[in-house]
């Protein structure tokens, strides 16, 4: 874990990504979306003197790895933050005959160009899909490429925040309605465990339970299953087969390092 002093020094921030760190599903007040990188970036800016934190995203929704590397790595040479988190591979590994082994060599290159240009890297690892319909079947390939991303952490000196062991994420309340994005209260989570790797203090545990809800009967989580996967599954699927992303056409939101 991070010395807490050295990351209240921090005065810049990156985000580099896919839709997870772009902040899909958690609605920002200027009408885009804020997200846990968002949130992290504001805790960080608490911690310093008005107007001297600078942060950007550079998160784009449906990006790959090697589509990261070539568009958004290049930008942290330039900018040069003291801090960058690069959470990628999410995408390659979801889909068909993808070798986890191979996309996180690939991943390792890109952490060793980042650890260049920067002073902390943070990255994370993937989550447990044990309770979500299709995407279960890849947990194998997910822990695969998680024990991957731990020793590359432990070879180039990243912080580490282990979405995969964060149970609470792994409740119905922490997903939006696509089941494929965090709601808010799921982008906060994930954004106080970052926050925590770090080894910022925080008021609250990110693996705090939730509330106790009543249960749902199996014929409310059958239409459930089934509403889900006509408006959001099939539509995914859809793009995928025609070669198309949710990101064709999308620019990051914060191109720039800029004061919070």
């Amino acid at each position: 874990m991070a010395d807490q002093l050295e990351t209240l020094a921090l005065s810049s921030y990156a985000a580099l990504g896919d839709s997870f760190t772009e902040g899909l599903n958690d609605p920002a007040p200027d009408g885009g979306f804020a997200g846990w990188a968002d949130r992290l970036a504001g805790m960080l800016a608490e911690r310093r003197p008005a107007g001297e934190f600078h942060y950007a995203n550079l998160a784009v929704r449906g990006r790959l790895l090697d589509q990261i590397v070539v568009e958004q790595i290049p930008r942290i040479r330039q900018l040069e933050p003291d801090l960058v988190t690069f959470c990628a591979g999410g995408n390659d590994i979801l889909r068909p005959g993808s070798d986890p082994d191979v996309v996180a060599e690939r991943f390792e290159a890109a952490v060793r160009e980042l650890r260049e240009s920067t002073g902390k890297v943070l990255i994370c690892t993937g989550f447990d899909t044990r309770g979500v319909p299709l995407l279960k079947h890849l947990r194998g390939k997910i822990a695969t490429y998680n024990v991957h991303l731990r020793a590359i952490a432990d070879r180039n000196d990243c912080a580490v925040a282990d979405l995969w062991s964060l149970k609470t994420i792994q409740d119905r309340r922490a997903w939006s309605e696509d089941r494929l994005h965090l709601s808010p209260e799921g982008h906060q989570r994930v954004a106080l465990l970052a926050a925590r790797a770090l080894g910022l203090a925080t008021e609250m545990d990110p693996a705090e339970p939730w509330p106790l809800e009543p249960p749902h009967t199996a014929a409310e989580l059958r239409r459930e299953n089934l509403l889900w996967a006509r408006e959001h599954l099939l539509p995914w699927v859809g793009r995928r087969l025609r070669g198309e992303s949710s990101g064709d056409h999308v620019q990051a939101k914060r191109p720039e390092l800029r004061p919070l």
